[in-house]
């Protein structure tokens, strides 16, 4: 996919005026992305967006949409108060790779682990680190709760189809001094609060260009 095109799309995800913009590798690696997940998707089901364009909107700009605030560009230290290279990162139930991947590709210098029990999603998973030339990037091809708890300076969460167990599993995989980042429907937020009563949560943040997405971080 044309990179400028993938810039004009994502560019309202990027802060109010876009100040945070993409590199040239940036779009590069996106567009080698893309391809990479139109091709494997004609086998397996890895997203039912099929568009590109759809693509670049629907899930890098809501996943560049949440690295662009956990981890502000100009800025030396992450939303967690560190350096991002000093960051371990977990994707809960990774999919196709977000928002996980375009994370890793926002702060390159973080330790991502990717966790997806699905095995053919694990094998693409690869492929995209891999094709991407990726350092750093472990991937988990277990379930969440097998994993030592309190592992993780961050821990994201995105589009879980069973919610309520899911999330405590997330979120007990994040550190005393760690946060936890949710991309869901504005739907959710209160069965989010519930389920973890203990956590203190940032006011959630509207994605661009939907009526109910949300970036919700614990504090």
């Amino acid at each position: 996919m044309d990179a400028a095109r993938i810039a004009e799309l994502l560019h309202p995800f990027l802060g109010p005026a876009g100040e945070q913009q993409l590199t040239a590798n940036d779009l590069e690696q996106i567009s080698t992305y893309i391809d990479i997940l139109v091709r494997w998707n004609s086998r397996i089901n890895l997203t039912a967006i099929r568009v590109p364009e759809e693509i670049v909107t629907r899930h890098f700009g809501e996943s560049l949409f949440a690295a662009s605030h956990l981890f502000p560009r100009g800025v030396a230290t992450a939303a967690l108060g560190r350096p991002s290279d000093r960051i371990s990162a977990a994707d809960v139930g990774s999919g196709a790779g977000f928002p996980g991947i375009p994370l890793k590709l926002w702060a390159p210098g973080m330790q991502l682990t990717l966790i997806e029990s699905n095995q053919k999603k694990s094998v693409f998973l690869r492929e995209i680190v891999r094709s991407l030339t990726l350092t750093d990037v472990n991937i988990e091809s277990a379930r969440a709760e097998t994993l030592p708890s309190a592992s993780f300076d961050l821990v994201t969460l995105r589009a879980a189809e069973r919610f309520a167990t899911v999330l405590p599993i997330a979120a007990a995989l994040v550190r005393a001094t760690g946060r936890l980042a949710l991309l869901i429907g504005s739907a959710q937020l209160e069965r989010a609060r519930s389920l973890l009563p203990e956590r203190a949560w940032a006011p959630p943040l509207p994605i661009p260009g939907s009526h109910s997405r949300v970036l919700f971080t614990t504090l």
